[in-house]
């Protein structure tokens, strides 16, 4: 392998790499290039296959030990990567880094060249005040040439007429002082031409991205409403089609997608549940990019077929024999009684003296408008992370805080905890993860994106149970890590996001694995979060759908959980919002089925005996359906407090005692909770320059060590240290436990300034 140049970032050659199908190391070809670093079995699959590729702006690069090499980029990709030696590995990290700056730098261009593309008024205004300007002086110019001119011609014909030397004398002074005026007229003319000519040369490459900015945008447009058109014809075609009586075709297109979800419906005790996929169907599933993560792939959507098996209670079941004897011996476990969370009615009156009070009110949300199109346009197709949005679209709470929300209905991994059977405690465990939807269903206001190094405690141990601790760790890619400890159980987890606006609709595909371990039996359980969308961009009122498939693994004794979150569909004859989901030993024998939906309930039914039908789908025959969740109905005039739940509530509430970096001590946050959102979009903007120049100092600091040829330390976080997972062999932040030693202590001298 040829070594590179000095600061070359474009680099290529062989690396080992770690493939999970063939559980080691295998020797790939290797490309570095335009900030993207790609990899092929061998050098003459250049030309045809791409095994793999990375995009180095928002990866991090972790050095192991002497060889190794690991490039992760927000969780979703993971590269472990082995230098033949210690020298090759250097020069991969000096090209590796030198790659991700210029990556950095790129994407910083581009982004100042889009804030361009859209000047404001004012700055039009001076640029056409401007170009007035100089057009004048030219007139003015042009105007006073012509009159210098046309003196200078008659002062030249007087003088050839002239035959008298005295009179001719006079003459020709008189023809100097007029050459002498029309050259000084001549230079101002050309002076003020070159200057119109360098403004408008300076200006021509922007206007004229304007207007091919200006250009994509009317083509956009014009598709986006095309496609309205199509939609609404296509809806009355179904709907003159049901008022006939003729079949309607069930579809998941997205041309559903812009219509007002209908409410809740009761479902039936006989329906069909998501079936896991099998071991080749995961294996034709799984991607090169999620190999970092065996057994741990959740694709957001599934095209895919996807297995089902149908279920019946021991009420509704086809041998009504047997479903008699079942009912008669288990019927009266028809209704099990939902357990009380440890909180006092969770956020109801508290009748313990010693317990804090806390608050049930924030200031109503104001009633300010906002041209949301007008914003919106010029965010098709970007990473909206990245986009700087007015405090006018969130909501008073930090990402940190809204992910520490999950712990809403924490009481039912206190009731997961006390189930000796493991496959009784996976569907407990099920339950949890879709309860962490419910509150998402009006919640459309998007959280603060946290600061790097902010951080967000939340001690409820005295009354909920449990206590947790959240910080940003990462800012390109954004990325928070998040640890909680309960009584009986502790739940961690890293998250990042990607984020796309595509006209009607708004797509968020969360990344990371959430772990959960208990105690007492030590069971560790591993997913990962489903696709949200918010829907109705343009028309119509904003609705959130959670969709997609998560795959739940015990990895301590190999039982698994398939739910499947379907996505929303007008036309579709199944409830909405429907969650199904089946829970299988290590063997893959079934032994639970979930039905419910996210933002209501879900319910649990132990498999008493499974038969193949006809066809070769699998029928269940269950027990009674057992309530695992159910939803806390809002309270009266939610709606008024951007429907925010008590905990929620309560999260925002300041608390002394706290890190500085605390998002309860950010001003643009406490200033828009308190309604002042002109102020906040103010202190927001200071903040986001703040940080903006912090990072520009890091990397300067960076760029010279270099320089100089010293290895650049990467961001270490303050709570949470970077270590490889036992559990998936992954990357991940883990809590260093120091936070409540120092919170005892008062001790936050190693805590960063960020806020102002």
């Amino acid at each position: 392998m040829a070594d590179p140049k000095h600061h070359q970032s474009n680099y290529k050659g062989w690396l080992y790499k770690w493939t999970n199908y063939l559980k080691g190391y295998q020797k790939r070809w290797f490309v570095l290039q335009n900030g993207l670093l790609s990899y092929y079995r061998n050098q003459a699959e250049m030309a045809h296959t791409c095994r793999g590729t990375i995009n180095l702006a928002n990866a991090i690069i972790h050095i192991e030990d002497s060889t190794t090499i690991v490039i992760s980029n927000g969780g979703a990709q993971t590269f472990h990567l082995k230098a033949a030696s210690e020298v090759e590995r250097q020069k991969w990290i000096m090209a590796l880094e030198l790659a991700k700056n210029e990556a950095k730098k790129m994407a910083d261009a581009e982004s100042d060249e889009e804030e361009v593309q859209q000047p404001d008024k004012a700055e039009l205004t001076i640029m056409q005040a401007t170009l007035s300007a100089k057009l004048d002086d030219l007139n003015t110019c042009n105007d006073l040439i012509a009159r210098h001119g046309q003196a200078l011609t008659k002062t030249l014909s007087e003088l050839e007429s002239t035959h008298n030397p005295a009179e001719a004398a006079s003459n020709m002074k008189s023809v100097q002082e007029r050459a002498t005026l029309f050259r000084i007229t001549s230079n101002a003319m050309i002076n003020a031409c070159n200057e119109f000519s360098l403004l408008a040369q300076t200006q021509g490459k922007r206007w004229q991205r304007m207007i091919q900015h200006e250009h994509e945008q009317r083509m956009k447009l014009e598709e986006m409403v095309e496609q309205l058109a199509k939609n609404v014809v296509s809806l009355e075609k179904k709907a003159r089609m049901s008022v006939s009586g003729l079949p309607i075709r069930e579809t998941d297109s997205e041309d559903d997608e812009f219509v007002d979800a209908p409410e809740h419906q009761l479902e039936d005790r006989e329906l069909t549940v998501a079936l896991p996929h099998t071991p080749s169907e995961m294996m034709h599933r799984r991607t090169d990019s999620m190999e970092s993560y065996p057994d741990l792939s959740s694709e957001s959507e599934s095209e895919s077929s996807v297995n089902e098996a149908t279920v019946y209670t021991t009420k509704t079941s086809p041998n009504k024999k047997h479903s008699q004897r079942e009912h008669q011996r288990t019927g009266s476990q028809d209704k099990i009684r939902m357990p009380k969370s440890t909180s006092s009615d969770s956020h109801g009156s508290d009748t313990s003296l010693s317990r804090r009070k806390r608050r049930r009110r924030i200031p109503d949300k104001p009633n300010i408008s906002l041209n949301l199109w007008s914003f919106m346009k010029n965010a098709i197709g970007k990473e909206l992370s990245k986009i700087p949005m007015p405090v006018n679209f969130n909501e008073p709470l930090s990402m940190l805080q809204r992910i520490m929300e999950e712990m809403e209905y924490s009481h039912i991994l206190d009731e997961a905890a006390k189930c000796p059977d493991s496959a009784e405690q996976m569907a407990w465990v099920a339950a949890f993860t879709v309860s962490a939807y419910a509150t998402t269903l009006y919640r459309v206001g998007k959280p603060f994106n946290p600061l790097l190094g902010e951080t967000f405690e939340f001690d409820r141990m005295e009354d909920l149970g449990w206590k947790g601790i959240s910080e940003q760790v990462s800012h390109h890619p954004p990325m928070l890590a998040m640890h909680i400890d309960g009584r009986e159980w502790s739940t961690w987890q890293e998250f990042t996001m990607t984020t796309k606006f595509r006209g009607r609709y708004l797509q968020i595909v969360p990344m990371g694995i959430a772990h959960l371990v208990f105690h007492k039996t030590g069971h560790h359980y591993t997913w990962r979060k489903v696709t949200t969308t918010v829907n109705n961009i343009i028309v119509g009122k904003l609705w959130v759908d959670n969709h997609g498939e998560m795959d739940i693994t015990n990895h301590t004794n190999g039982d698994k959980c398939h739910l499947k979150y379907s996505a929303y569909s007008y036309f579709s004859r199944e409830n909405p919002r429907k969650v199904t989901g089946v829970v299988t030993d290590i063997q893959g024998e079934a032994k639970w089925v979930l039905t419910g939906t996210w933002d209501q309930k879900m319910e649990a039914a132990q498999i008493v005996h499974a038969e193949e039908s006809n066809k070769g789908k699998p029928v269940f025959e269950t027990g009674p359906h057992k309530t695992m969740w159910k939803v806390r109905n809002p309270a009266p005039g939610s709606e008024k407090v951007y429907f925010f739940s008590p905990l929620a509530i309560e999260m925002n509430e300041m608390e002394e005692g706290v890190a500085p970096t605390d998002s309860r001590h950010r001003p643009d946050q406490r200033l828009m909770e308190e309604g002042q959102w002109d102020e906040a979009n103010r202190v927001k903007v200071k903040l986001e320059e703040k940080q903006r120049e912090v990072r520009k100092q890091r990397e300067a600091e960076a760029e010279a060590m270099r320089a100089e040829g010293k290895d650049v330390p990467h961001y270490q976080a303050t709570w949470f240290k970077k270590e490889r997972d036992v559990t998936t062999g992954a990357m991940i932040h883990i809590f260093n436990k120091k936070y409540w030693e120092c919170k005892e202590r008062q001790d936050w001298h190693m805590c960063p300034d960020i806020f102002l």
